[in-house]
């Protein structure tokens, strides 16, 4: 029997309860709860099983900018214009703990992959990382001279990538501290930056409408799309390494295929800007955030039945660039599938197959 084919990304819930626009949203591990965060200064943790009522947190003074669920899903983290950081149980009683963590808006919110660590960025031009238990004060990373827009954990956590409107990506040293690299070659403010699964290349968004994926080793460019028509707002990773998807003020979402180097698809659901857009941890699902103070989840598609296959499978694939030149234009060049990632895909497609057979 052949295998399935791969439908559209497909609309499946939308979630209304915001008060003002949607700014930052997360799944949880076991997929069972979603958060976002709002302009509303709310914190809302909506269930995936339908008839479930959604919880509504009030703590923040002000808007909520970002939110976070720990690795085990246990902890809900958020920060806010308030210059608060809180951590939240996410259950019905919706209790937390709250701390200053900075001296201006905090604009990020990230736990390290073995849950121990948080870090944050803000409009104080600083990061910071706190140990997850009684948030206490670790250390700081000062050397961005504007707003640090965004700040996240390599998947090993060994380190940090930040993104600022002093137009730089820096990625740091968690254990000595350093900046490592700083890339310069943004027109605009950074406003989104995060690790490939694989932990080896970062991809930052622009308020110049540009993607750009960087190799964190090398600190060459590998790819850079200019698909969108306005700031390009949020980003993430699809599990398996090789999905980006993007959520642009141009009220669009595009989906990315990295290893062929191109455009999938352009989604159209929100009014207005698409401020925010994540990934399930399995990559079935994906939710996003707007203007319109709408929390959208969609259902993948394109790639068949990845929460099943990332279990036997090896770890993400590692973006391949080309030998000559760096910089990939998309619609001119695609990136070529190694041998390795054929073999792999092809290993996928017979995993589908079996299972899909009667």
């Amino acid at each position: 029997m052949a295998a399935p084919c791969l439908e559209d990304p497909s609309l499946e819930r939308h979630f209304k309860g915001h008060r003002d626009a949607v700014t930052c949203v997360d799944f949880s591990l076991n997929m069972k709860q979603l958060a976002s965060g709002s302009m509303d200064s709310c914190l809302m943790v909506w269930h995936m099983k339908p008839q479930s009522r959604a919880y509504r947190f009030m703590g923040h003074k002000d808007a909520v900018t970002c939110v976070n669920f720990s690795p085990s899903g246990h902890l809900l983290a958020s920060g806010s214009r308030d210059k608060t950081v809180r951590i939240w149980v996410p259950n019905v009683k919706g209790e937390s703990t709250v701390f200053r963590a900075h001296t201006a808006t905090v604009r990020s919110v990230h736990f390290c992959s073995d849950g121990q660590s948080l870090v944050t960025a803000s409009d104080d031009k600083t990061v910071k990382v706190w140990s997850t238990h009684r948030q206490k004060f670790l250390f700081s990373l000062s050397q961005h001279i504007n707003w640090v827009r965004c700040a996240k954990f390599s998947p090993d956590g060994r380190l940090i990538v930040s993104a600022s409107d002093d137009k730089t990506v820096k990625l740091w040293d968690k254990n000595s501290r350093e900046c490592v690299h700083s890339y310069c070659e943004h027109g605009g403010f950074v406003t989104y930056v995060d690790f490939h699964p694989s932990g080896t290349c970062i991809a930052a968004a622009g308020m110049d409408n540009t993607v750009k994926v960087w190799d964190v080793r090398t600190h060459r460019l590998l790819q850079h799309y200019q698909l969108h028509s306005a700031a390009v707002n949020a980003l993430s990773f699809h599990p398996s390494g090789n999905y980006l998807i993007t959520a642009s003020s141009d009220s669009t979402l595009k989906i990315l295929d990295l290893m062929e180097g191109r455009l999938l698809y352009t989604l159209h659901g929100h009014q207005g800007p698409a401020t925010t857009v994540a990934f399930s941890r399995t990559g079935e699902y994906f939710a996003s955030g707007g203007s319109d103070e709408q929390v959208m989840v969609w259902k993948s598609n394109f790639d068949v039945d990845y929460g099943e296959v990332l279990k036997v499978q090896r770890p993400p694939a590692t973006l391949a660039g080309t030998a000559g030149n760096l910089t990939v234009s998309i619609l001119e060049q695609r990136l070529t599938l190694t041998e390795d990632k054929l073999k792999q895909c092809l290993e996928n497609q017979q995993l589908i197959m079996q299972r899909t057979t009667p």
